[in-house]
C-alpha cells in the first residue's frame, strides 16, 4: 500500500475542514453549543482514523483499533468531561493509532505527540482569533499533514555515528551463554 504523501494530507486537511464547517452549521440547528462541538470532533475523529488505517502498510488489529475507538468515544459522549479533555483523548486516540500504524520506534512516537500538540494549539490560535471552525480544523489538519515527514524510526546514535545495538548485543550474549548452559548440563545428566 502507499504511503500517504503530504500533498495527500493537504486534500485530507481541505476536505475535513469544507465537511466539518458545514457538518457543525447543521449541527448547531439540532444541537447548539457544546454538544455539536463534541460530536463534529468525534465524528471527523472517526473519519480520519479511517482514512490513517486505510492508508496503513499494517492490516493486523484494525477492527480492534476501530472497536476501541468505539468504546472510548462511547464513554466520552456519556460521561460528558471538559471540552478541552474530550479534544484531547481524542486527539491521544489518534495519536496512538498513528505511533501503532506507522511508526517503530519511540521517539517517531514522540515527534509525532508533539506534532499533535502543535495541531492543537494552531486549531485553538484560529478559532480563538478568528472564530471559525473551518479556519480551526484546516490549521489542525493542515499540521497534521507534516506526519508523513517523521522517520518511521528515529534511533539515537553514538559518537561513532554508528547506530547502537549493544543492548540488543548483550542479550543476544547472554542468551547464547544460558543455552551452552542448559545443554551442558543436560549433556552431563
Amino acid at each position: 500500500m502507499k504511503q500517504p504523501t503530504f500533498l495527500e494530507g493537504v486534500s485530507v486537511a481541505l476536505a475535513a475542514s469544507l465537511i466539518g464547517s458545514m457538518l457543525f452549521t447543521a449541527l448547531q440547528v439540532v444541537l447548539p453549543g457544546v454538544p455539536a462541538l463534541r460530536l463534529l470532533v468525534a465524528g471527523i475523529g472517526l473519519a480520519y482514523m479511517v482514512y490513517l488505517l486505510s492508508r496503513s502498510p499494517e492490516h493486523v488489529g484494525r477492527i480492534t483499533a476501530v472497536a476501541a475507538w468505539a468504546i472510548i468515544a462511547a464513554v466520552l459522549w456519556f460521561t460528558h468531561p471538559p471540552l478541552m479533555l474530550y479534544v484531547c483523548v481524542h486527539l491521544g486516540t489518534l495519536w496512538i493509532i498513528r505511533s501503532l500504524y506507522f511508526y517503530s520506534s519511540a521517539l517517531s512516537a514522540l515527534a509525532d505527540l508533539g506534532l499533535n500538540g502543535l495541531g492543537l494549539a494552531a486549531a485553538l490560535w484560529a478559532v480563538t482569533r478568528t472564530g471559525s471552525v473551518f479556519l480551526g480544523i484546516w490549521c489542525f489538519f493542515l499540521v497534521q499533514a507534516l506526519f508523513v515527514l517523521i522517520p518511521k524510526s528515529i534511533q539515537r546514535k553514538h559518537g561513532s555515528g554508528q547506530v547502537s545495538h549493544e543492548r540488543d548485543d548483550r542479550f543476544q550474549h547472554a542468551y547464547r551463554v544460558a543455552e551452552a548452559a542448559v545443554r551442558k548440563l543436560s549433556s552431563n545428566h
